[in-house]
């Protein structure tokens, strides 16, 4: 037997992907984690614009960690979530945000403008979360307003994956 299980072809990619992710995990590189999380969410979403904020609950704020556009959205950038509906519903109540369509952005988002400039019209955020606690949120927008089931699904798995990169970054307890 070999040490290398043989994907078809239609699975390499995602193998591939797979294979970067525990690369980087191996080499305690969270950002190396979220990029490769990032490629690999891709190949299912077909995104275009990926962020991952790391939330301080006692701030009531997000902050970039990681940006497929960091000339759009750089890492280190924050936002305050204190009394809005999206941070109800994904910070505390930790339930995965889908919007659907220029209004929705516009609804939620501040920065709605320079979504649309970006040509995105969806966006899901999946709140990662261990042990009750809501460490951040992995982010995809894809230029299609509408969204499917599997799409939420493939995001709620990359914000799986990303689980052991948040807890590598956890601030000492």
């Amino acid at each position: 037997m070999t040490g290398t299980p043989r994907a078809c072809a239609q699975h390499e990619p995602a193998l591939a992907g797979v294979q970067a992710i525990a690369r980087a995990y191996a080499s305690a590189d969270a950002s190396a984690a979220f990029q490769a999380i990032d490629d690999y969410a891709r190949l299912s979403l077909a995104h275009t614009l990926c962020t991952v904020n790391r939330f301080d609950a006692r701030a009531m704020r997000v902050v970039r960690l990681y940006s497929s556009n960091p000339q759009a959205y750089p890492p280190g950038g924050s936002k305050d979530k204190t009394g809005t509906a999206w941070g109800r519903h994904v910070l505390l109540a930790q339930q995965v945000f889908v919007g659907e369509g220029e209004s929705a952005i516009r609804e939620f988002f501040n920065d709605h403008d320079a979504i649309r400039d970006l040509g995105l019209q969806s966006v899901i955020n999946v709140p990662v979360v261990y042990g009750g606690d809501c460490l951040g949120t992995v982010n995809f927008l894809m230029p299609r307003p509408a969204l499917s089931d599997a799409d939420v699904h493939a995001a709620r798995l990359a914000g799986l994956l990303a689980l052991p990169a948040f807890q590598a970054l956890r601030p000492e307890q």
